[in-house]
């Protein structure tokens, strides 16, 4: 299929390594534990799209600069270091609505736009996931290949579909466990937090990764 070969161990080991958690999937939870599964989607559609720039970035030779660069890999490596803690920060200091001293108030809801872009930049800026692309999608690639290029394409569609499928899964799992729970206000506030350390933690882990 478009020069790709072993495509059926390519499915199963993208659904193994989506199911992973990372960045991705603690943003998509977070999102639909505190504004239910609609945030959740668009959490998703974020992070797809960012995968969808490092598919084409890798087809087009640009993420092997990352690999051979370590001037490009640090500069990309810091500003998604930064862009994780900014995020992190912002959910530790995010209040409740009108009323934030109340003990009831709910989490900020952020505006959809703003959690499609956050998750796009939460994926676009990881530069370990355009060496991840680098180094495992081109073992499905045929030597053969008419085009390699396509090909690369053609298995990256095929890795973002299968993990956009988890993505919502996730996101619907985790606004029924969070409905069902029925997670207090006080208590998604605190979720949003516990997060927003994460992501904090995340950023600290990539600030301090070598290639």
């Amino acid at each position: 299929m478009a020069g790709t070969q072993h495509l059926w161990l390519f499915i199963v080991s993208g659904l193994l390594l989506n199911i992973t958690p990372g960045p991705d999937s603690l943003f998509i939870m977070a999102r639909s534990a505190t504004q239910g599964w609609r945030a959740g989607f668009v959490a998703c559609w974020g992070v797809g799209s960012g995968v969808f720039v490092h598919v084409f970035a890798a087809a087009l030779g640009l993420s092997a600069l990352l690999a051979t660069s370590a001037t490009a890999f640090a500069v990309v490596k810091v500003v998604g270091a930064a862009y994780l803690v900014w995020i992190g920060l912002g959910m530790l200091r995010a209040k409740g609505g009108r009323a934030p001293e109340s003990v009831d108030a709910a989490p900020r809801l952020i505006a959809y736009r703003d959690i499609f872009r956050q998750g796009f930049l939460t994926n676009v800026l990881n530069p370990k996931v355009a060496l991840f692309f680098l180094a495992f999608v081109p073992q499905f690639i045929a030597p053969d290949a008419p085009s390699k290029p396509l090909a690369f394409i053609v298995l990256g569609a095929i890795f973002d579909i299968n993990g956009m499928l988890w993505c919502h899964a996730l996101a619907l799992f985790t606004a029924f466990a969070s409905r069902r729970l029925n997670v207090g206000a006080a208590v998604g506030r605190w979720l949003n937090r516990t997060m927003g350390a994460v992501f904090v933690a995340l950023g600290a882990k990539l600030a301090l990764a070598s290639r």
